[in-house]
């Protein structure tokens, strides 16, 4: 690259869905309730969490954790997309676009980390009920998160460094809502193998092994589960189980299919492909943590039965 053709970008540009206004003002709407539910859902379950003595265990620790992430996740990225969408602001600024890309990337890489250790944690309660205090102690699962927390940290600060160093020679439209690590290295005029590499490190380390532990905790769980006599025992092990095996499919799917498909489709140009992958950004960014409070809800007694009881008492000292 001549570098007297070089420049430097101080700002990008996210497109989003700048070629259907039409859409905007109701992607406005939706994203504006979806995250409003983020908010009061997650955060009622980290508050039942803290304040409720029969919520004190490592499941509803990890889930703590979750809600904790899913709000810092989509407070990074969700109220820039709707000052974007309403008032048509679509420049962010590099140290700008630098920050939404580690916050996003760290979240994510912690939430596949934590899916897979309460995956375990499962495994270990229903597998191994008798040594459950002992393996699943509060120096473990707390070290278990912290963990968790750490290297999705690292990896990102690694990611990101590695993408914002990159020159991007003037070209700064990115075609996405946010600073998404592959919509900006598809900027960069330079060699970006460096960067393959390391996501595809990155990917096996935080989507593969963690898709594992998941896998093959679970294999067991269904084994002990099926030889269990009692059917009231069966009946309460699915249901401990399945809340957070949704949240694993609809998490691991959708998260798939935007950093784990073919290179060739992420190359393409089209408007509707872009509008497309936008889409699914969004159902990752906003759908799925909007999700996650409500099926824990619904599918688990000891968490309704905690936020009717916090409900009951702030009625009270009202």
């Amino acid at each position: 690259m001549n570098k007297i053709n070089q420049t430097f970008v101080r700002e990008f540009i996210l497109l989003g869905l700048s070629g259907y206004p039409k859409l905007e003002i109701i992607f406005f709407a939706v994203i504006l309730v979806m995250y409003l539910v983020i908010l009061i859902g997650n955060g009622v379950l980290i508050i039942a969490s803290i304040f409720d003595s029969r919520l004190h265990t490592p499941m509803y620790f990890f889930l703590g954790n979750l809600s904790f992430l899913d709000i810092c996740y989509t407070s990074s990225s969700v109220p820039s997309t709707l000052v974007s969408l309403l008032s048509k602001k679509r420049n962010i600024s590099f140290s700008g676009c630098a920050m939404q890309m580690f916050l996003g990337f760290a979240m994510g890489s912690t939430e596949c980390f934590l899916l897979g250790m309460m995956a375990f944690d499962r495994y270990v309660a229903i597998c191994n009920p008798l040594r459950y205090p002992i393996i699943m102690s509060k120096v473990v699962y707390v070290l278990m998160a912290s963990v968790s927390w750490l290297s999705g940290g690292i990896n990102s600060i690694v990611q990101t460094s590695l993408a914002m160093r990159l020159p991007f020679c003037g070209n700064n439209i990115i075609s996405h809502f946010l600073c998404e690590i592959l919509a900006v290295l598809k900027l960069a005029c330079a060699d970006i193998s460096l960067n393959i590499v390391t996501l595809t490190v990155s990917n096996i380390a935080f989507l593969i092994l963690p898709l594992l532990v998941i896998f093959f905790s679970y294999v067991l769980i269904l084994y002990t589960i099926l030889r269990m006599n009692s059917a009231t025992g069966r009946r309460k092990a699915f249901s401990t189980c399945s809340a957070h095996l949704t949240v694993v499919i609809i998490f691991y799917g959708t998260i798939f299919f935007m950093y784990a498909k073919p290179k060739s489709k992420d190359l393409i140009g089209k408007h509707h492909l872009q509008a497309s992958e936008g889409l699914v950004s969004m159902f990752y960014g906003v759908v799925t943590p909007m999700l996650n409070p409500i099926i824990y809800s619904l599918r688990n007694k000891d968490v309704k039965a905690a936020v009717k009881y916090l409900l009951s008492r702030k009625a009270v000292n009202q």
